[in-house]
């Protein structure tokens, strides 16, 4: 068969339903290849919004999510959403054209070293270079991309090499088990655990992968220690469990990083060191930390585990789970080692904190408010993707979640522009969910064009922008960092009613903070997407950064 209907074959031989993208001219013969194929080809209106796409969908699905471009250009407008989900650990296959492999050796129209540009930012990149070598190099590609941790890889298709014929056929994939954690290691953390006299529980973006976050959640319980999350944590223990004590990532001296800071042991689990510096909780690198992750723990000054249990993270926990058990039994120590309830004034203090404007009535909104709203709203199974931006920040400290992977956050590349985009691979990857993204006025425009693609679609995705008119969060930054005084950051915006109705969606600008939830009732009526902007109060910006220097310490 012709080359480029067996590169498809072996994608359709990898589970794959949905590729994200804009053709080129020189991967024409996989385009037309997938006309005979099931897998859908999602055309979009930029390469970065495709490879968010792909990002999100492979983070909730699991498999990798797929995405495609040309070469050069099409190439280079892929390299942020790549890089996203590499470093948010993402299984992600990009597919990129190239040129006519008899000019790849000299200077000719389009043609750049793609491979070296994105070996960087991806675990494997790979050029075709035979039509044999197809099924051994998407088999590796989606191998490589979904292994623990997972992330991107990249596959270039030369366009003469996509013309040729080919006897070979695809690999079938198989499971592949990760390893145990070593029973030592496991040993020697329950040792420090029973040794313990004020531990806690920092759950990262590990934990909320497989079955991670059952394991430990039962953990949790067993030893009755609090779980602090990342960002990218969110919902590995529900909200409402007593051992839940909400999120931990801003700088400031916030009630938990406080609480942090008085632990003497840290069970760190999935936590990837790009989520939240450990200097921030672990200054002197006086704590003794419990590391549990895929990987041998990253080397930093602030963060020299006492021991590693390195392997799958639900298993090690349930290891370490049977250990305690196993030990109190024959010890005759009753379960939990710890008392939950010590944690409860620190909980109550965190929780009325979140709560604190839920009847505000002022306009333009208090971030808080539109987060309580939108919490309220929102059920346990739905999904939020926060862009970056001021906004991040308040939905990082102000939404909690009910269960894993219901609010996304890219926060290891920390880049603007993932929420809208990505929020069509989370509508494409859970179709019966309500899907969210809350966006600023700044980020929502890098990759605002993509609305064009929920609307031929008919995917009822639904955006929140926040209108403030600058760069709100290096407005803040600034202001914290040198004495209120900013850079020039403000610009100007389209009325965005306007603009989403022009492309054939739901929009609303609110003109009272009344009308936020009857708009959210509205726009998850419609048979498209919905833009809604709010006004929003950024003066609780300082507001805030104010109040976590004079914040009273409940430990």
């Amino acid at each position: 068969m012709k080359a480029s209907d067996l590169f498809v074959k072996c994608l359709e031989n990898e589970g794959v339903t949905h590729i994200f993208g804009i053709p080129g001219e020189e991967n024409a013969d996989v385009m037309i290849s997938l006309m005979n194929s099931k897998i859908k080809f999602v055309l979009c209106r930029h390469e970065q919004a495709a490879a968010f796409m792909a990002d999100v969908y492979g983070r909730l699905t699991g498999k990798a999510g797929v995405c495609l471009g040309t070469l050069g250009p099409g190439a280079t407008n892929l390299v942020t959403g790549v890089a996203d989900a590499n470093m948010d650990r993402a299984p992600l296959v990009c597919l990129i054209g190239q040129a006519d492999t008899e000019r790849l050796h000299k200077e000719s129209h389009q043609n750049m070293d793609s491979i070296a540009m994105f070996k960087p930012i991806t675990k494997w990149a790979q050029s075709v270079y035979h039509p044999d070598n197809i099924p051994e190099i998407v088999r590796k590609a989606f191998k490589v991309a979904e292994t623990e941790k997972p992330g991107a890889v990249l596959i270039e298709l030369p366009e003469d090499i996509a013309e040729h014929k080919t006897i070979e056929k695809p690999i079938k994939p198989y499971v592949t088990r990760r390893p145990g954690a070593d029973h030592k290691a496991v040993a020697k953390a329950v040792d420090i655990i029973m040794r313990a006299k004020n531990p806690l529980i920092l759950a990262g973006n590990g934990a909320v992968r497989k079955r991670a976050s059952e394991q430990l959640r039962r953990f949790a319980e067993l030893t009755g220690i609090g779980v602090v999350n990342t960002f990218m944590g969110k919902g590995a223990i529900p909200r409402s469990d007593q051992h839940s004590l909400f999120t931990v990532g801003l700088q400031g001296k916030d009630h938990i990083i406080a609480a942090m800071r008085e632990a003497d042991v840290i069970i760190s689990a999935g936590y990837d060191l790009v989520e939240y510096a450990p200097a921030f909780w672990n200054a002197g690198s006086k704590k003794k930390i419990i590391h549990i992750d895929f990987w041998p723990a990253e080397v930093d000054d602030h963060y020299q585990p006492a021991v590693d249990v390195a392997g799958d993270i639900a298993d090690a926990l349930w290891q370490m789970n049977e250990e305690l058990t196993k030990r109190t039994e024959k010890r005759n120590i009753p379960l939990p080692l710890f008392d939950i309830k010590k944690r409860a004034a620190l909980r109550k203090t965190i929780s009325s904190d979140l709560q604190k404007e839920k009847r505000s009535k002022a306009f333009p909104m208090k971030p808080q408010k539109v987060l309580y709203d939108v919490r309220e709203f929102l059920g346990p199974d739905d999904i939020l993707l926060s862009d970056v931006g001021a906004h991040k920040m308040w939905i990082s400290r102000y939404y909690q979640c009910d269960k894993p992977n219901t609010c996304l956050i890219s926060n290891g590349f920390c880049t603007m522009g993932f929420a809208f985009p990505g929020s069509i691979g989370a509508k494409i990857a859970c179709p019966d969910k309500k899907v969210l993204s809350i966006n600023g006025y700044a980020g929502f425009h890098m990759n605002a064009q993509d609305i064009e693609t929920a609307v031929r679609y008919k995917l009822n995705v639904v955006a929140l922008v926040w209108m403030d008119g600058e760069y709100g969060l290096i407005k803040w930054k600034q202001q914290n960092s040198f004495n209120g005084r900013h850079s020039d950051l403000k610009f100007t915006n389209p009325n965005i009613e306007l603009w989403a109705k022009s492309f054939g969606a739901w929009g609303k600008t609110l003109k009272s903070s009344d009308e936020l939830l009857p708009a959210l009732k509205t726009a998850y009526k419609q048979d498209g997407p919905a833009v809604i902007a709010i006004p929003i109060d950024y003066r609780e910006n300082m507001k805030l950064s104010a109040r976590l220097g004079k914040i009273e310490f409940p430990i």
